[in-house]
């Protein structure tokens, strides 16, 4: 349990459309948190399976508890998974944002007490741009299939992302105040997250504001996004973002060692 009332709230934005299958981990693992400060933010994108009714029951269940988390959902139409997820950022309340989607898991029930405990150490105003962990990939009921294959470095910043994008959207936590401020690019279709944490990162460096490896486990990931449905449309979306971020040279020489390390690999 966490009395510290100078410990940072956190938004968990979760962004549905016919998730009847997939959301009640989500939701399970978010109302199993051990941490208080939690507000979990639902935008639905008007689903016609029984989507909301599984929300409806989750908000009754978790209303009155002894330790509530704030609950806000939202339906209407949107025009895809990245316009739902910019208007998470324009509601969300919390200090820090982090998106799980539905079928995603936070790793276990006190991932964000152990996130988060260690900042009621330091003031509002030394608390981390953005902080990053592991993540377990899982399949459709919840096993353990492996451990993310791109680990998450020690030291993070925007070129890192140069060898492909070594932290997990959903084990990426944001100050809302500066994700805010960095919407995702609607010209993305499937990668528009690997492109939204290299601008994160380098409005970080240019704020001086740190970003700190939790060295926890973060989540447990569902191995079946969009971008593993539309893989070879999502590698085309992050060689644009590449060449916007990194130049054509420098993505050109960086694609010729991904493809030698894949034959090496044979």
């Amino acid at each position: 349990m966490d009395t510290a009332t100078n410990l940072p709230t956190l938004t968990i934005a979760t962004v549905t459309y016919d998730a009847e299958q997939t959301l009640p981990r989500t939701l399970e693992s978010v109302a199993a948190q051990t941490y208080s400060h939690i507000e979990h933010l639902i935008i639905d994108g008007c689903s016609k399976d029984h989507t909301m009714e599984q929300i409806h029951r989750y908000v009754d269940a978790n209303t009155g508890k002894a330790l509530p988390h704030a609950i806000q959902v939202i339906r209407e139409p949107d025009r895809g998974l990245y316009d739902a997820m910019n208007k998470a950022l324009e509601h969300a309340t919390g200090h820090y944002i982090v998106f799980l989607n539905a079928g995603d898991r936070l790793h276990a029930p006190d991932t964000l007490h152990r996130l988060f405990a260690p900042l009621g150490q330091t003031s509002p105003a030394g608390w981390p741009a953005i902080l990053y962990g592991e993540t377990d990939c899982v399949d459709s009921e919840g096993r353990f299939l492996r451990h993310r294959r791109l680990q998450a470095p020690d030291r993070l910043d925007w070129k890192s992302f140069r060898w492909g994008m070594l932290v997990c959207h959903q084990s990426f936590y944001v100050r809302t105040d500066l994700a805010r401020k960095t919407p995702y690019d609607l010209r993305y279709h499937f990668s528009a997250d690997y492109d939204w944490c290299i601008r994160l990162l380098k409005r970080a460096s240019r704020s001086g504001l740190p970003v700190l490896n939790s060295g926890l486990i973060l989540t447990d990931y569902l191995n079946e996004g969009l971008t593993t449905h539309n893989h070879q449309s999502s590698l085309w979306e992050r060689f644009r973002i590449m060449t916007r971020h990194y130049g054509w040279a420098a993505t050109l020489g960086q694609h010729a060692w991904f493809v030698l390390r894949a034959v090496l690999k044979k």
